[in-house]
């Protein structure tokens, strides 16, 4: 059931007519410059998608939206690799990227995080 859910937090409902069988929706902070604890937000979404709802799906997909995008990167896969430290059944993660410029940002943070 998909309501209320608060910033930070994950929702998970079925697929219904897309090939995923299951969507997670995670509420991510508004940016509002950094000083509002957004950043800790932003992780609890990845970590509450990987923790919370795994539950044997083979990939999670993501996506980050209005957020200063080398922070963003940065915390997506840091927080990513931590957490399929921890699960490590998951086999493939996709980073959503809106635009190319946004590509080149996570595949230089996914380079260097090796």
């Amino acid at each position: 059931m998909l309501g209320e859910c608060p910033t930070g937090d994950a929702e998970l409902t079925r697929g219904y007519r897309l090939v995923a069988r299951y969507v997670i929706h995670a509420v991510g902070p508004v940016w509002k410059g950094g000083n509002d604890g957004e950043l800790a937000l932003l992780a609890s979404c990845y970590r509450r998608r990987q923790r919370d709802y795994y539950d044997g799906l083979p990939s999670i997909s993501t996506g980050i939206y209005g957020y200063p995008i080398e922070l963003a990167a940065n915390v997506a896969v840091t927080t990513v690799r931590n957490s399929i430290a921890a699960f490590s059944p998951i086999r493939d993660v996709i980073f959503c990227c809106c635009s190319p410029s946004d590509l080149a940002v996570f595949q230089q943070r996914l380079a260097e995080a090796r």
